[in-house]
């Protein structure tokens, strides 16, 4: 028990990183700036989830079910995941919009949230195993896990913050998403240090690929454009792309 502690705690501490995005809803922002800093934020998030889904989600993956099955099962396996993405989506955007009766800013923030959580599970789960395997890939795995958790707590907590100016309610749902993190890391201990496959990990993290391009394409950017805050969205964006970059040296 006492050699799978350290690993529990690598991948709460990564999971846990969204609350010091979730942090940026403390920022003395001036109201006649409010559009300019949702508008960056937005963009920021668009940028940091393509980029995570192109640069590492979907070639990593996608590499390890080629491997196994050739290019034409890979590709039916992109499109089924695309698919199966838009149609989640666009039915829980609904279903959020009926049960709230919510503003568009608010339901971003809680479409964030819950793919975030889709996302955050099997990060939990390799990282934990990584650690469990390897303290040092663990921690290296963990530090690229954090520095594009943070922006993901970004993406939560701003917008559910401007939407309803509850500080506890953005803080929370940010708290809710990481968490997810550690707990896909004891569901790993407790079910599936054993039988988890690489290849089922690669099939899931295709699929989460395709929701977070979905999400930024068919919700976050309409959104962003509303504000009509072109500096800030274009800056949202290249600091997004920087940071991806970072990630991806990191890994």
């Amino acid at each position: 028990m006492n050699e799978s502690l350290i690993p529990l705690l690598v991948s709460t501490i990564a999971g846990l990183s969204t609350l010091i995005g979730a942090l940026s809803i403390f920022f003395k922002i001036e109201k006649s700036k409010y559009n300019k800093f949702i508008a960056f934020c937005l963009a920021f998030s668009i940028s940091i989830m393509i980029g995570i889904s192109v640069f590492d989600l979907i070639p990593e993956s996608f590499y390890q079910y080629f491997s196994v099955y050739g290019m034409s099962k890979s590709i039916i396996l992109l499109v089924v995941a695309f698919l199966i993405s838009y149609i989640f989506i666009t039915l829980l955007s609904m279903l959020i919009r009926r049960e709230t009766k919510s503003e568009d800013l608010y339901r971003l923030g809680i479409l964030n949230m819950i793919v975030l959580i889709l996302h955050n599970l099997p990060e939990g789960i390799a990282t934990f195993l990584s650690s469990y395997q390897d303290i040092n890939l663990g921690i290296k795995l963990a530090a690229a896990i954090m520095l594009h958790n943070i922006p993901e707590g970004i993406s939560i907590a701003v917008p559910i913050y401007y939407s309803t100016k509850n500080k506890r309610l953005a803080f929370r749902n940010a708290f809710i998403s990481g968490m997810a993190e550690p707990i896909g890391a004891i569901l790993a201990f407790i079910f599936l240090k054993n039988y988890i496959s690489e290849m089922m990990i690669s099939i899931i993290l295709i699929i989460v690929a395709g929701l977070m391009i979905t999400l930024s394409i068919q919700e976050l950017l309409p959104e962003s454009l509303k504000y009509k805050e072109n500096k800030a969205l274009y800056l949202g964006l290249a600091s997004g792309v920087v940071l991806v970059l970072l990630n991806i040296l990191l890994l």
